[in-house]
């Protein structure tokens, strides 16, 4: 079984943003990645990375992988499955085999956050949908509904505006909260129209949806007509193997870190958006990443 001084779960931009710095501080690194880049890979444009003033997110992804693959990380296309304490080290384990490392960096991200309304499940990829930039070219000339009232939400239903004829923002809340120039871009896109103080109570359709039910009336009545809808209420962090390792999570199950990235165990490390910081986007995520290597090399130092 092969021993790593650092294992890195998560391959996105705050995993290979560790993998970075672990390999510039000779560490021997293996970094695990279900779908490398991660959650960024998903934005159409990223237009507030300090230094690269406009890039997909797939091009920034790679970017940061390639820096981090130069500086020798071991990435392994494999999804940990268990990990747990031996001694002083951690055993992971895979469906391809079982690596041992001292320390553990976590950075396993989000998943989406579902409405948990009748119908959202039923129509799932059959008019609900969770990511614009994967499934918006579908709706190309049709009527779309965008669930959310925060700035994704909004970047979303702007994207989806390039596909659509008309695209309808359901607000839960008196306002849209994005971004300023996000909202202006929203509010003076003719293809957008936001609508606020409604919930969607469910999704209906035959084979495919074809209207939502609204929790009131809207242009006199409560159904309302579309071809696809978009939720982006937010998200879940991925902290499970955290939490059975007994890493600290608070209420929403982000892992609970400090300023040096470090969690309640020792050795035990945690970036990006798993993490209980407030504000997460892709450079807070890689800082934390960086953050975290710098603490996992500092307690390898402090061993010799």
């Amino acid at each position: 079984m092969k021993e790593y001084d650092v294992a890195i779960i998560g391959g996105g931009v705050a995993g290979f943003g560790a993998a970075l710095y672990t390999g510039r501080f000779a560490l021997k690194t293996i970094l695990f990645s279900e779908t490398r880049g991660g959650a960024i890979v998903l934005t159409a444009e990223v237009e507030n990375y300090p230094g690269l003033e406009k890039n997909t997110g797939t091009e920034l992804a790679e970017k940061i992988m390639k820096h981090a693959e130069k500086f020798g990380a071991e990435i392994k296309d494999e999804r940990v499955e268990n990990v747990e304490k031996e001694g002083e080290k951690f055993k992971l384990k895979t469906k391809a085999g079982e690596y041992t490392a001292k320390t553990l960096i976590f950075a396993t991200g989000t998943t989406w956050k579902k409405l948990g309304v009748p119908g959202e499940k039923e129509f799932a990829n059959r008019g609900v949908h969770y990511c614009a930039l994967c499934d918006g070219a579908f709706y190309k000339g049709k009527i779309i509904g965008v669930v959310g009232g925060g700035d994704a939400a909004a970047k979303e239903a702007l994207l989806l505006t390039k596909f659509a004829k008309k695209v309808y923002m359901f607000v839960r809340k008196d306002k849209l909260r994005a971004e300023p120039i996000n909202l202006e871009r929203a509010e003076e896109n003719e293809k957008l129209e936001i609508i606020t103080g409604v919930n969607v109570k469910e999704i209906k359709g035959e084979g495919k949806v074809t209207h939502v039910v609204l929790d009131r009336e809207v242009e006199g009545s409560k159904e309302f007509k579309l071809d696809g809808l978009f939720v982006e209420i937010g998200h879940i962090p991925l902290s499970k193997l955290a939490k059975g390792l007994g890493v600290e999570l608070n209420e929403k199950g982000e892992i609970v870190v400090n300023r040096n990235a470090e969690t309640n165990v020792k050795a035990v490390y945690a970036a990006g958006d798993v993490v209980d910081s407030k504000f997460k986007q892709a450079i807070t995520g890689v800082a934390e990443g960086v953050t975290a290597a710098y603490s996992a090399y500092q307690y390898l130092e402090g061993r010799k």
